[in-house]
């Protein structure tokens, strides 16, 4: 009898680690959610003026491209390719965040695009353009990167200088992506807002938004994570991979950020022994460091990229 009860009890502990991991996987990383498919012309009425300038822009820029390839795991991966004014060999690959897409980087592509800079911005997995069922939080993104910088170097030529910019996930991803081999031609890395680590961030959100506790939800969605999406968010690891990194890093992050916490500055840039700068935006909330400073921000930007990517 007693073992009857034991044995239902523990069937049911079972079921309910994994409805919880389910749940939270199908909030968090399923890339078939609504948050993820926004139309363009909803975007730009939504849009600050400044921002709805530099969209359109951007969609009727001369010389556009859309770029694409299949990757490892065999995702139609796309990319919106803009050539400079005037070609000087350089090109700025992007990192959208989170259920945003190539089109979501308007200002910044139009402020590298002033610098001189060709402009790649890919649509990650399950974002966009680009095929996918999950998000991987920059760990799987971080190959697509890797192919991304091949693609360049293919189609702009081999002495292209590179540099990789990302926002939140996407600073996530080319942190990451730092970690991983990278050809000389990648010159500097800028990161906005990225967070840690996917456990890190999760364990913030889940005591935020839900007012729930690391254990035990954190290990639930990451078991459910390696069935659904094969791999681990353990591996999704900032710190980690810039512990490998040797490309001179910019780490900018607003001041009163409250999604990806401030904290998480300090961490990130203590891991690398590579050259880096830090530059802290008071009063600037989580992605919106350029909007509370757009002169300084292009100055930092600037003068980082004269010092290593000129």
């Amino acid at each position: 009898m007693w073992k009857k009860v034991l044995i239902a009890l523990v069937l049911l502990l079972v079921i309910g680690f994994f409805a919880v991991g389910n749940y939270f996987y199908d909030y968090a990383v399923d890339s078939e959610k609504n948050i993820f498919s926004k139309d363009d012309n909803e975007l730009e009425k939504k849009l600050p003026q400044e921002e709805a300038k530099a969209l359109k822009w951007y969609q009727a820029a001369r010389g556009q491209e859309v770029w694409q390839l299949t990757s490892r795991d065999g995702l139609a991966l796309s990319a919106y390719f803009v050539p400079a004014e005037h070609s000087r060999g350089k090109t700025a690959i992007l990192a959208h965040g989170y259920g945003g897409s190539s089109q979501s980087l308007s200002l910044l592509a139009h402020m590298f695009h002033e610098m001189g800079y060709d402009v790649l911005a890919p649509d990650a997995r399950g974002h966009g353009k680009s095929s996918g069922k999950y998000v991987g939080f920059g760990w799987d993104e971080r190959l697509d990167y890797l192919a991304w910088i091949q693609r360049v170097l293919e189609k702009r030529g081999p002495d292209e200088t590179i540099i990789l910019w990302g926002i939140s996930m996407g600073a996530a991803t080319v942190m990451m992506t730092s970690g991983e081999k990278l050809p000389n031609n990648v010159r500097a890395i800028i990161e906005d807002c990225g967070y840690s680590s996917a456990k890190e961030e999760l364990a913030y959100q889940l005591k935020k938004r839900f007012k729930l506790p690391p254990f035990p939800f954190l290990p639930a969605v990451n078991a459910v994570t390696k069935i659904r999406a094969g791999y681990s968010l353990n591996d999704a690891d900032a710190v980690k991979q810039l512990k490998k990194n040797r490309t001179p890093m910019l780490f900018i992050h607003g001041e009163a950020d409250d999604f990806v916490p401030f904290w998480m500055l300090d961490e990130v840039y203590q891991a690398t022994s590579a050259p880096k700068e830090k530059y802290a935006v008071p009063g600037a909330k989580h992605a919106a460091a350029y909007q509370k400073d757009p002169e300084k921000y292009r100055q930092t930007v600037a003068v980082f990229l004269q010092k290593y990517a000129d």
